[in-house]
């Protein structure tokens, strides 16, 4: 499951961006995440400039 640190995030739009299910979304305040579009693919955890974007959950 991908997480989002509503405190380290600069609400930047990055993540959004890269992400190629369209699973992220930028609100007023937020990154929401559809965890029903995302596929694990870890390309916001990379792009991420403050690492603010996790993935739980997930085997190595």
């Amino acid at each position: 499951m991908i997480r989002v640190d509503k405190e380290k995030c600069l609400w930047c739009g990055t993540c959004v961006g890269v992400c190629p299910t369209l699973a992220l979304t930028l609100k007023e305040t937020y990154v929401e995440v559809d965890h029903e579009r995302c596929t694990l693919c870890g390309i916001c955890v990379r792009a991420c400039p403050v690492g603010a974007i996790t993935m739980e959950g997930v085997e190595k």
